[in-house]
């Protein structure tokens, strides 16, 4: 039996489940939306798979990625986050997860994070046949990244929100060929 296509080339089997089990597939929970957002920012710079490895110690240092326990986070726990060789020691990340929590729980307010996030989703497209044909970030990436930002979230920028529109199925960009393609039901892919 032949091994299934995957979007992307890697013999780890973290990755592997990842992509087979978790990635691109509908999620409108606030705090899972929390947590790929707040990993998609600890990417930037780093490869996906290094995220990854660090997941359950940046769940153990999030308190499970539940918004208002990280929202009441203070400098001591910066600090705290800062010695903590189980996630990636960056301040500004650290600090923009803190932010984007507070930032979460106040748009609760306003309909809350999955509304908002979901309300950013593209229009039907094509589907691709090569990571290299992908986007990097689209107009509703953009729009998302600057209302987010309006809304006091750091570390969102357009490349981050698209790769999270990828991560939680608002885009399905899993290739033609992959097994996993269309499996989220949402079948969108940008022009």
């Amino acid at each position: 039996m032949a091994e299934p296509v995957r979007c992307w080339p890697t013999t780890d089997p973290l990755y592997i489940e990842y992509h087979d089990r978790e990635w691109g597939r509908p999620d409108v929970d606030e705090r899972t939306l929390y947590e790929k957002m707040v990993l998609e920012g600890f990417q930037s710079g780093l490869s996906w798979v290094t995220i990854l490895r660090k997941r359950p110690g940046f769940r153990a240092a999030f308190a499970n990625f539940d918004p208002e326990a990280v929202a009441d986070f203070g400098d001591d726990d910066v600090a705290r986050l800062m010695e903590d060789a189980g996630i990636v020691r960056n301040r500004r990340k650290i600090e923009a997860a803190i932010v984007n929590a507070r930032a979460t729980v106040a748009l609760r307010e306003d309909g809350g994070l999955p509304k908002l996030v979901w309300s950013h989703r593209p229009e039907p497209g094509q589907p691709r046949g090569s990571m290299s044909e992908m986007p990097a970030q689209v107009p509703e990436s953009k729009a998302l990244a600057k209302e987010l930002k309006r809304r006091g979230f750091a570390f969102v920028g357009p490349t981050t929100m698209y790769a999270l529109m990828e991560a939680v199925g608002i885009v399905d960009t899993h290739l033609v060929d992959s097994h996993r393609r269309g499996s989220s039901g949402v079948w969108t892919q940008p022009r």
